[in-house]
């Protein structure tokens, strides 16, 4: 049995064409207005609303750059390790390891 997306997305195929919805995809993706896409297909922003929750999901990621997110974290305290012989130094500044000889 299909799922409700896949009837309405069969549907939207019928109706649009297989470039239409590649269209309106293109549109959603960019963010362009749900008055200009209902304008485009010539059907109410209300019905743009429908197929975009029904064609997908909106995912909002904020990503906190690296030397920024340093001001809030302490410092990581620097770990001793041996390697064979050796005794170096390690320390891990955002994700970059620093190794020295002792």
């Amino acid at each position: 049995m299909q799922s409700t997306r896949e009837t309405i997305a069969k549907n939207f195929v019928e109706r649009y064409g297989a470039d239409g919805l590649a269209r309106l995809l293109d549109a959603l993706d960019r963010g362009e207005s749900g008055q200009r896409i209902a304008e485009e297909f010539q059907v109410s922003r209300e019905r743009v609303r429908q197929w975009k929750n029904s064609f997908g999901r909106v995912v909002t990621l904020y990503e906190v750059f690296p030397e920024v997110a340093a001001l809030v974290q302490p410092p990581a305290a620097p770990a001793r390790a041996t390697s064979g012989e050796e005794e170096v130094l390690s320390i891990s500044l955002g994700g970059i390891d620093l190794v020295e000889d002792l």
